[in-house]
């Protein structure tokens, strides 16, 4: 009993610790496109927004977004792409990468 006990309470503990690093990243990444990205791409992400209809902004759930590789939405976030403004002098790396991961979050949320 106390074995399988001392088996359980290493995995459980670990769970424990990272549990709050996943969310506090989910919710750093929220706050980022909240701050950044909503007024064209909207909070769900579809671009149906007056800014975003004007701008054309992409519905980042669609196939064509999704598609893309992480790297390609870096580079875009980080430098920008026709109407929408880069990203890299007011982001630091890794927020961007959230920011991709966000992204792909959302398009299962659809």
């Amino acid at each position: 009993m106390l074995a399988t006990f001392s088996r359980l309470i290493v995995p459980v503990l670990a769970l424990g610790l990272i549990l709050p690093v996943v969310v506090q990243a989910q919710d750093d990444a929220a706050k980022i496109f909240k701050t950044n990205c909503v007024l064209c791409h909207s909070a769900n992400g579809s671009g149906d927004t007056t800014a975003g209809k004007a701008l054309k902004a992409k519905d980042l759930r669609s196939s064509e977004v999704q598609k893309e590789t992480s790297a390609a939405l870096i580079e875009v976030i980080s430098k920008g792409k026709e109407k929408m403004p880069a990203f890299a002098d007011k982001l630091q790396p890794e927020d961007i990468k959230k920011l991709v991961a966000y992204v792909r979050e959302l398009a299962k949320k659809k």
